[in-house]
Order: structure tokens, then C-alpha cells, then sequence
């Protein structure tokens, strides 16, 4: 299982997960290899090839963390704006607004439902990953006039 890099397959979206099986729990595992291996802060199923509402998270405590099915129930109004990188977008840095605090819900790795408050950098790399399950790219959060300062520097 290699990171996918293809764009056009990358900008998909992905369908919930409707069983926790077998291949649920496979994917899971060697999507934590990857994450573990690539020294990511996230990873999210389309990533490695698979269009599945799946994503893992590497909080701040080091722990990785399967969310299955993941939502944001809630997004605080105070922004900020910060530097971000992406696995299957390699060499790019791109600053990225998003909200500094955000509510979930999701289902574990039992099936469980799951609600959580994120904030600061664990909110943000959620995000990051839920954007890819939605086939949203760091690239696609870059605002138009920051685009064609590029295209003319």
C-alpha cells in the first residue's frame, strides 16, 4: 500500500463505512503502519488508494486515532491560519485558515459512537484528513490571490 499522489482520484469523494469488518480493521492497520512509517499527523483512507470514510489521527499526545464515519458537529468562529504539508502532496507547504475548535462525532474502532472537542493542532489535522474524505486538497484552501502571486513570482 503505497500513498496515492493522483489528484483527479484524490478530489472523490468517499462512502461511509457500513460494516466494521475484517478489511475495516486491515485498513486500519496498515494505514497506521504508513502513518507510523512516514512520520505523518494524519492519514485518510483515499490516500491510500481506498474511498472509505476513514481517517487516523496522530494527536499531540502521539497517539494515533481511527475515527470510522468522522462529522464535524461544530466549528468555533475564531480562525487562524497556519502552515500545513500533505502526505500525497509532497514538497508543498500551504497556509491554511481553518477553526482553532471543533466538535466530532464519530464511530470508533468497536462501532462505538464517539463525540469529542478538538482544539489547536489536533482540530486542525481532523480537518486536514476530513477534507480529503470530502476530495478537498490543501491546494484547494489557498486563497485565489495567493494562486496568482505564484503563477507570477
Amino acid at each position: 500500500m503505497e500513498i496515492q499522489k493522483n489528484l483527479k482520484f484524490l478530489r472523490q469523494k468517499s462512502k461511509p463505512v457500513k460494516e466494521i469488518d475484517r478489511s475495516v480493521y486491515d485498513l486500519i492497520d496498515q494505514m497506521t503502519d504508513i502513518i507510523e512509517q512516514e512520520l505523518g499527523a494524519g492519514l485518510a483512507a483515499p490516500q491510500v488508494g481506498i474511498l472509505k470514510r476513514i481517517i487516523l489521527v496522530r494527536f499531540s499526545n502521539n497517539d494515533i486515532v481511527p475515527f470510522i464515519n468522522p462529522v464535524i458537529l461544530k466549528r468555533s468562529s475564531e480562525k487562524d491560519i497556519v502552515e500545513e504539508g500533505c502526505l500525497s502532496i509532497p514538497d508543498q507547504l500551504v497556509n491554511v485558515k481553518r477553526p482553532v475548535y471543533i466538535r466530532i462525532r464519530s464511530l470508533d474502532i468497536e462501532g462505538d459512537i464517539i463525540e469529542c472537542d478538538l482544539e489547536g493542532l489536533d482540530a486542525r489535522i481532523f480537518q486536514h484528513e476530513l477534507d480529503h474524505l470530502n476530495g478537498i486538497l490543501i491546494i484547494d484552501r489557498v486563497p485565489l490571490i495567493d494562486k496568482i502571486k505564484r503563477i507570477f513570482k
